[in-house]
């Protein structure tokens, strides 16, 4: 009987867990222009735009990840926490952008690296602060003698979840730095003009555009015609999800 008890509890807490709220968000940029910042939810792909008050209103759960961004402001990352879930109104301070200079561009002594100098046999392999945290939770490095190594990383991270949320987070990663590759490529004017995409839509356009393999591949060969040519065709099939869902 106190088997069932204790399943009961678990599922309810799993239940009560995973549910969603209606969140309040507020943002604020030190006396800037607040209204038509986009914000998506990384984790269940909603998005929100914010008011003239910088007022925004958007589906979340704990532990889901909001990305804020703007073409005048800094990009922003909030994850949600259960004391945010209670909270009437959540305050997101945002950072205006400064103006940039010309990019500098180093070209002597641009061949010394590690190969020439003969410390490496070949270029070391360079990973992002996600990829590197992977990596270390699922490696064996604990050495046991006559060339044997074991850890038990991986087998506590797998138990904990640890594993799982470091793959997600590596996931959120990849994702941002194509659609850091894909607004390098094209400015928002051939989202709104050429592919007409709403405004408001746009950034949930992006997210759903670099699931494409297809695009994924032109964007890291920086193809501009390639990526531009596999945007309208993905821009057509979006409009006509848009459609199907109203």
């Amino acid at each position: 009987m106190s088997k069932k008890i204790l399943l009961a509890f678990l599922f309810l807490f799993q239940i009560s867990f995973s549910q969603e709220k209606l969140i309040h968000g507020k943002i604020s940029a030190e006396g800037n222009y607040v209204e038509g910042i986009n914000i998506v939810n990384l984790v269940n792909e909603k998005s929100a735009v914010s008011d003239k008050n910088g007022d925004f209103y958007i589906l979340a759960k704990a532990e889901d990840l909001l990305v804020i961004s703007a073409i005048n402001f800094e990009y922003k990352r909030k994850l949600i926490s259960e004391s945010d879930l209670d909270s009437e109104i959540i305050k997101i301070e945002m950072t205006p952008k400064v103006g940039q200079i010309d990019e500098v561009v180093i070209t002597k002594y641009k061949n010394i690296n590690a190969v020439d100098l003969g410390i490496l046999n070949k270029p070391a392999k360079q990973y992002t602060p996600a990829e590197r945290k992977v990596k270390t939770a699922t490696d064996l490095n604990l050495k046991l003698g006559f060339g044997v190594a074991f850890s038990l990383d991986p087998i506590i991270n797998a138990i904990s979840g640890r594993t799982n949320l470091l793959k997600q987070n590596l996931s959120i990663e990849r994702k941002e730095r194509l659609l850091e590759h894909l607004n390098s490529l094209f400015s928002e004017e051939y989202f709104l003009e050429t592919l007409k995409i709403p405004s408001e839509k746009v950034l949930a356009f992006q997210y759903f555009a670099i699931e494409d393999l297809s695009l994924i591949n032109a964007i890291e060969m920086k193809n501009k015609t390639l990526s531009s040519l596999r945007l309208i065709q993905l821009s057509e099939i979006y409009k006509e999800l848009q459609a199907d869902e109203k």
